[in-house]
This record gives C-alpha cells, structure tokens and sequence, in this order.
C-alpha cells in the first residue's frame, strides 16, 4: 500500500540532510530521478548527495550533474533516507545495510510492479519510469523544475520508455514529458547521446556479441552473451553494454529475448525482454529477480549452459 504524497512531501521539507540511493550498475532513471531529487532538495538550502555502488558509465558524462554521485557515503548525520528506482533493497548494494539499519525515515520511491514497499514510507507506481513519479512529485511539492533538472528526469523517462516505444507508456508519459520539455529539457541531446553516439570500441563488442546470438523453441527465444573476458580486449565499460538485449527482440518471431552478461566467473546478469506474450517480470522472480512485464532482470550463477537451459525451460512454460 502507497503512502499520500503529501506524506512524502512533507519528509523531504521537514529533513535537512538527506541520502539518495539508486540500485548498483545505474541507468539513466536511476541517476536521473536520484540527481533531480538531490538538485530540488539543495535548492531548498539542506543537504543532499546521491549514492550509488558504482559510478555512472562514461555514456551519461555529457550531464554534468553525474560527478555528483558519490560511491561512498559521506561522513554526515542524516535524517532522512530515500531510494529510487529499486525494487529490493539488496541491489542498493553495500548501502542496503545502512538503509535496513538507519533510524531515521526512509522512503522508497520506485515504479517495478515487484517492489517490496521496504521503506517507511513508499510510493509504488506501474509506468515507465521512476522519474516520471518524481517530476509529479516535484509538481504536488511545488518544487522549481530548472533546466537541469528538467533534463536528469527527461534521461530517466526517455531512456527507461524505450524512448515512448514500451507498452506502458501512457498519456499521462506524454504529459510529464511535454511538462519537462516546456522547462528547457534537450530532447536532441539526450537522445543522440543515449540512443545513437557509440564508440568505435563497443560498435566491434555489440557486432561480435549479435554474432553469436542463439535462437530456441523455435527462434521464439533468442539469448545473447556478453563475456566478462571481452570487455578488456576492447576497454569496454561494463555499462556500455546497455541496449544489447533490445536488438534480439526485434527479430521477426523472437517473443523473448535474453541478455547473459558475465558479472564474475559463473555469475551472470540476466536481462529479460518480451514483446507482450511473456510475462518476463514472473519469471525473474522465480529466480529471485524482479522488474517489469516486459522487461526484467535477475542474478544466477553457474556454468553457463546450465543457466541457459534453466532460462529456456523458464520461458518454455510461459510461452
């Protein structure tokens, strides 16, 4: 169950110094929905930093805001706690001790139908992305949305909607994003630099990994896997890799399509897409994951042929 806004809106301007958090290996909703709070709450004169288990990936270097997030928590007495864009509070990572165990309030702002309601208080909402529940909270607040501001929570809806091409987007996504546009957010510039600038290093990865692209249960499932060996031979941030798994999916036929990203030796990061027959949300939980409908994730370990199959077997009885 949702705690009012109102709730919510009052935590963030009765706190004074506030921790953000997002889950380890950010996207562009995390960090945009995490900044654009950080951003919004210094403007009221407290203190805020955003945290997060690793830094941005070089990608999201053109918005200056992202050398502020922070891979340490700075040493400050805090009052209040906030988390976005994650469904269990284990992939906050080496934070989610000290968010279980901070006794001030909490709150869990997140949009993935398999959140856990962690916080003290949440706010869980179904739709495309973490930012697009933000910048309606920032407008409840009477929050000032500026032009960087404006831009961080466009990055998270561009980039978390499949640019406004995913099934959940709604006239209400259209809406946030005609009200963030109107306040100087640059449309162009993101999505040049989200969706079509690429380094000549992860043009030959993303060519070698499409490749070797396997296809099962009569080409409905297609499964790609990115080697952890790979990413040195090419100096290819981990992070780069973003947007692989949507390329097996626009195969005539594909319903599913499954990314395998070698995190450390037999432990893989499983990317899961659907085209809308598969409900990939249900099949990440039974493997302890969580996420979307149509696009979700998970963590197993293994060798890499037994994960294979367990994903096959899992997809086979959803299709």
């Amino acid at each position: 169950m949702n705690n009012a806004f109102e709730e919510i809106i009052s935590a963030l301007n009765i706190a004074k110094t506030v921790a953000v958090f997002c889950h380890a290996r950010p996207d562009g909703d995390a960090l945009g929905s995490g900044l654009a709070l950080c951003l919004a709450l210094k403007s009221k004169g407290k203190t805020a930093h955003m945290c997060c288990d690793d830094a941005p990936s070089e990608k999201f270097s053109f918005i200056p805001a992202m050398k502020e997030v922070k891979t340490e928590l700075p040493n400050v007495e805090y009052d209040l706690f906030i988390s976005v864009d994650c469904a269990d509070i284990m992939r906050l990572g080496s934070f989610a001790k000290k968010y279980t165990k901070f006794k001030g309030v909490t709150v869990n702002l997140d949009h993935h139908v398999s959140n856990g309601r962690y916080g003290k208080l949440n706010y869980v909402q179904a739709c495309p992305a973490s930012c697009e529940i933000v910048t309606e909270l920032f407008q409840k607040a009477g929050f000032e949305v500026t032009e960087e501001i404006a831009n961080l929570l466009m990055l998270g809806l561009i980039t978390d909607s499949g640019n406004f091409t995913h099934l959940d987007v709604t006239e209400r996504t259209y809406g946030i994003a005609a009200y963030l546009r109107g306040r100087g957010a640059d449309i162009y510039k993101i999505n040049y630099n989200m969706f079509s600038r690429q380094s000549k290093t992860r043009a030959i990865l993303y060519g070698k990994v499409m490749s070797k692209m396997r296809f099962k249960l009569d080409d409905r499932l297609a499964l790609i896997v990115i080697h952890n060996e790979d990413l040195p031979k090419v100096g290819l941030d981990m992070g780069l890799t973003e947007g692989f798994v949507d390329f097996p999916l626009s195969v005539d036929g594909v319903e599913v399509a499954v990314s395998l990203m070698e995190y450390k030796p037999n432990l893989y990061k499983i990317s899961l897409r659907s085209k809308g027959k598969v409900n990939v949300n249900e099949i990440a939980v039974s493997f302890g994951g969580g996420g979307h409908v149509l696009a979700s994730g998970c963590l197993l370990g293994g060798p890499l042929e037994e994960i294979i199959e367990k994903l096959t077997y899992a997809v086979y009885q959803a299709l």
